[in-house]
């Protein structure tokens, strides 16, 4: 990719979101990741950010791609996961080159030129992959040992159909492993899609779907990675998805400024937004945010990609993520309650960015946890 005559990521991100804006109040109606984005997404070079440079990507740093991500969540806080989980997948692993060399510069390779993949993880009994544990899915080798059979079932599969590259974590005998399982346009023998989420709470467009494997065969090279998940922390992860929300807040916040410039009550004769109840509250907000934002781009930018340096960076990550928790969950609140009865319908997006924003607090660190970890640093435990 020729980094000179693409725009930069902030910049692309600001256009790409200004067109996925104008499909998210459908798609969030029909609980439905929208094809037109994702083409958008892949035909736009936007899911090559993380990408090394050497494979065809262009290499951008955490804190560029957060501050991407920021941005293009205010079109979309459900597209915008999607495009994150690929940069946290590949941004981590750019770092960490836990998969086989082979696979790894293949596989980052296809993410270059527009494909789009996720890591599947969780499952039902087994929850999130983050607490360690041997997953229930497995890969079983065949007589002849030449392909594997992937059996089990995966939660939380963000991306869903829509995704070619289903890395999923299995166990292997008594280890774990992740196998690359791809879709193409058309259905994958053995691979099934159960829409679970499309009456979720928060990010219904996400496509964040079960998908179950019933002898799915993929050749024994697909087996690109054996080991145990806990041992490098995923640093991306949460500062990627923490800029997701934030850009979701700073959407409401934005939408509610447009609605106090032009709401003109005929009992006012003027916007509301010359009240000073409305400016104090539209003041709380941004106080809120700015300092969220800050904090975020702060911590994303000292991240050195160093393993040495990990362990003592999750203690300022899990502050960051819980700083932005906080902030969007008050900002899109104090949204609603500024803009008044129009919030609660789809005239306007606050209520979908309300919603959207409440899953912050589900995905870790989070909650005691996090403020353990911030607490455990502070006092050198």
């Amino acid at each position: 990719m020729n980094t000179q005559t693409t725009p930069h990521p902030t910049d692309l991100a600001q256009t790409l979101a200004a067109d996925i804006a104008t499909r998210a109040t459908a798609a969030d109606r029909e609980g439905r990741l929208p094809a037109a984005d994702v083409a958008l997404l892949r035909e736009s070079g936007y899911l090559a950010l993380a990408v090394p440079r050497e494979f065809g990507g262009r290499g951008e740093s955490l804190l560029t791609c957060a501050a991407a991500q920021l941005e293009l969540a205010k079109g979309s806080a459900s597209t915008a996961l999607v495009a994150a989980m690929q940069h946290q997948v590949i941004g981590h692993q750019r770092e960490t080159c836990t998969w086989r060399p082979d696979a790894r510069e293949q596989i980052m390779r296809e993410a270059a030129a527009g494909g789009l993949l996720n890591h599947l993880g969780s499952e039902p009994r087994l929850g999130s992959p983050s607490r360690g544990g041997l997953p229930d899915t497995t890969a079983t080798p065949t007589p002849d040992g030449a392909q594997l059979l992937v059996n089990g079932r995966k939660t939380w599969a963000t991306g869903g159909r829509r995704l070619t590259h289903l890395l999923v974590r299995v166990a292997v005998g008594d280890q774990g492993g992740v196998v690359l399982v791809r879709q193409g346009d058309e259905d994958t023998p053995g691979v099934e899609w159960i829409e679970t989420w499309r009456d979720a709470l928060s990010l219904r467009a996400t496509d964040s779907h079960d998908v179950v494997f019933r002898d799915v065969a993929v050749p024994r090279e697909n087996l690109i990675e054996t080991g145990n998940p806990r041992a490098l922390p995923n640093v991306w992860f949460p500062m990627l998805l923490s800029a997701v929300y934030l850009g979701t807040a700073l959407a409401a916040r934005d939408a509610l400024i447009r609605y106090a410039l032009e709401r003109v009550p005929t009992a006012l004769g003027k916007p509301i937004a010359t009240l000073p109840k409305i400016q104090r509250q539209v003041g709380e907000i941004d106080v809120a945010l700015m300092a969220a934002r800050a904090l975020l781009f702060e911590v994303a930018g000292e991240w050195t990609g160093r393993d040495a340096d990990r362990p003592a960076m999750m203690a300022r990550i899990a502050a960051a993520k819980m700083a932005v928790s906080a902030a969007a969950n008050e900002a899109t609140e104090k949204a609603l309650q500024a803009a008044g009865g129009a919030a609660l319908t789809g005239a306007l997006p606050l209520e979908r960015c309300f919603r959207d924003v409440r899953a912050a607090g589900m995905q870790p660190p989070s909650g005691d946890t996090a403020y353990e970890m911030v607490g455990r640093a502070a006092l050198g435990v």
